[in-house]
């Protein structure tokens, strides 16, 4: 069951769930939050609960609002981009008879397509080169980790997803992961793989999951911070 608790201007979603521990969270980009509580909890007691957590909810909302936001791409020559945690600059190449394709080369990502293409071409370009490079390397940590956890992925898949960097569908155990990811640092996106592969394990945000992360990513606080501190695309 999912409430609203309104303190002044913040929202918070209170979700009552068959758990033992409350858990208050903000997500980014925009500083949601989210407050999952024991189902025996009364909505009052958690009101009470979110207010005592107000600085805290606080600090955390500035932080995201104050987190560097990559611009606006427009795919073009001198341009910044990321991949894997790193910047490179964009070299725009015009040849008439060649397929588009995309290279990294040194400090240059080179984005060569035909004459007059549109932004929403170049983007679509860019886009599906990022989904082929996060694939391949999912691949491989999907390969090491089903053997570490004991678990089976049936599919995966990479697509742009508008909240989460990830998710686990435990019933047809297949996972999905951000295009997004393909920015941040490859240690960061094992991170992901590990959390979305371990709710094959337990399903649920709860201690035994918590636990489970401890024994095979002890780092994955870390990690968590750091992405979440990472640039973001508008």
């Amino acid at each position: 069951m999912q409430k609203i608790i309104q303190l002044k201007d913040i929202s918070i979603k209170c979700v009552q769930k068959d758990i033992k521990n409350t858990h208050l969270s903000v997500y980014p980009p925009n500083g949601k939050v989210v407050l999952v509580t024991p189902k025996n909890i009364r909505l009052e007691v958690a009101r009470a609960y979110a207010i005592s957590k107000i600085n805290w909810i606080r600090n955390q909302q500035l932080k995201f609002k104050k987190q560097l936001r990559q611009s606006s791409l427009k795919f073009i020559t001198r341009e910044s981009h990321f991949l894997w945690g790193r910047l490179y600059l964009m070299k725009l190449v015009y040849k008439k008879k060649e397929k588009p394709f995309v290279i990294q080369d040194g400090k240059f990502i080179i984005l060569t397509v035909p004459p007059r293409t549109s932004f929403a071409k170049r983007a679509k370009i860019i886009h599906n080169w990022h989904k082929t490079l996060l694939r391949d390397f999912v691949f491989l940590l999907i390969q090491k980790w089903e053997k570490k956890l004991n678990v089976k992925v049936s599919n995966y898949f990479i697509q742009k997803m508008k909240t989460r960097w990830g998710s686990c569908n435990t019933v047809s155990r297949s996972i999905r992961l951000n295009t997004e990811l393909v920015k941040k640092p490859k240690d960061l996106v094992e991170y992901v793989v590990v959390h979305e592969l371990a709710h094959l394990i337990e399903p649920k945000h709860n201690t035994r999951f918590i636990n489970i992360l401890d024994k095979y990513y002890p780092s994955w606080r870390d990690a968590r911070s750091t992405l979440n501190q990472l640039p973001i695309s508008i």
